[in-house]
């Protein structure tokens, strides 16, 4: 089918003039018909439901080769909520779990040496499909094993940061310990409580400015945008960083983030989006091939993003709008990473209200988005409480 054209480069300016998420079907030239269905559709009703795989992963059968990707922009949840549901509801199956550093279908297209501008040592994709793929498929085809050959193990899993394949029988691994990564009122981040009292950071939003999800829009989307460089967007006021100080030894993150946000809007409805960044220091060596003009000293790799619409923050079935100025619970779960922070790197988490157009913007009131008029967006002020009573944090899993 003939394309559709779009007379600009300039994604963020185009995205931007159609107005509220509604006028794009106008765009769409009609054919948006899985487009129309998601606007129709946009709490988790019947219509998901019935899409939704994990309550059916029960008495299966056949052997299950789960693969997914740590910068999957299509579908990183998928792999990881399949594997714990079968591991769950249909513990005889012979499953594994395999997760590399790959974007969408990078395992079986492309070497899997990097991803925009990180970097992972090894081409990765060709070691899963002779070292694992392979195995997996003359084993359970053709009923051939290599002569003493070890059994494949049952999770798989490529830390990004250090560059190395580990094995484990559980995913996240047995040897993870709970932590909390706290926010503190002056930027600081770290695993200890905050003790201040009334403490909080804030920032104002704009919908008619959002915080673009990458530093060049054009119709499409960027892939890479999974490990862009965040210096970008650390520079903007409506972008909340808190950091570590830099690290006296490695630490490596295993399992799904947990954001848990104290939080505060003038308006009655905010999205809330948590950014897990990997704080490189300033004399990091520039990796071969880098993009010209670009270098690795100060790096602010983003590991993973995610965000919640705030109306959802107690039930993705029933939107609730937050009364004005009053301190709010907003948690939600991030999908699992696998990342190494090095000695010398900082943890950073940014917070930010829009992520555009990857997330359509949020009027700021209480409304059905997707019938949402140019009128309904308005300006509002925000507040990520960080004090001994409400103390925001991501929750993580560190492995020792």
């Amino acid at each position: 089918p003939r394309p559709i054209q779009i007379p600009t480069r300039d994604g963020y300016r185009w995205f931007l003039e159609q107005g509220p998420i509604g006028n794009l079907e106008k765009a769409l030239e009609g054919r948006g018909t899985i487009w129309r269905d998601y606007i129709a559709h946009n709490t988790f009703d019947a219509y998901w439901q019935a899409r939704d795989l994990r309550p059916r992963m029960k008495g299966v059968k056949p052997a299950v080769l789960t693969v997914g990707g740590w910068f999957d922009a299509e579908d990183l949840f998928g792999p990881l909520a399949l594997y714990r549901a079968l591991e769950r509801q249909s513990p005889g199956t012979d499953h594994r779990l395999v997760m590399g550093p790959w974007t969408h279908g990078q395992w079986a297209g492309g070497d899997g040496s990097r991803v925009g501008n990180a970097v992972f040592g090894s081409k990765t994709s060709a070691w899963y499909q002779k070292e694992i793929e392979f195995r997996f498929f003359e084993e359970h085809l053709k009923g051939a094993k290599e002569a003493g050959a070890a059994p494949l193990a049952r999770v798989n899993a490529f830390a990004t940061g250090a560059n190395e394949w580990r094995a484990f029988e559980t995913w996240p691994p047995k040897a993870v310990q709970p932590a909390s990564l706290y926010f503190h009122a002056d930027g600081r981040l770290g695993f200890e409580k905050p003790l201040e009292a009334k403490a909080f950071a804030e920032f104002a939003s704009d919908p008619a400015k959002p915080v673009p999800y990458t530093q060049e829009i054009t119709f499409g989307y960027a892939r890479d945008y999974m490990t862009e460089d965040q210096r970008f967007a650390a520079t903007r006021p409506d972008v909340l960083v808190f950091q570590t100080a830099p690290l006296a030894e490695d630490v490596t993150l295993a399992g799904p983030l947990k954001p848990e946000l104290f939080v505060s809007t003038s308006g009655s409805d905010a999205d809330w989006i948590v950014k897990l960044i990997d704080f490189f220091p300033d004399d990091a060596k520039d990796p071969e091939n880098s993009p010209k003009g670009w270098h690795a000293g100060g790096y602010q790799m983003l590991v993973r993003g995610d965000a919640l619409r705030g109306k959802f923050r107690d039930d993705p079935s029933t939107p609730k709008p937050y009364q004005p100025n009053v301190p709010t619970r907003s948690a939600f779960t991030i999908p699992d990473v696998f990342h190494t922070f090095k000695k010398g790197h900082r943890i950073m988490v940014q917070v930010q209200s829009s992520w555009f157009p990857l997330v359509d913007r949020n009027p700021q009131v209480f409304t059905d988005i997707a019938k949402a008029k140019a009128s309904d967006f308005r300006k509002a002020t925000h507040r990520v409480y960080a004090d001994a009573g409400m103390a925001s944090r991501v929750e993580v899993m560190v492995l020792k």
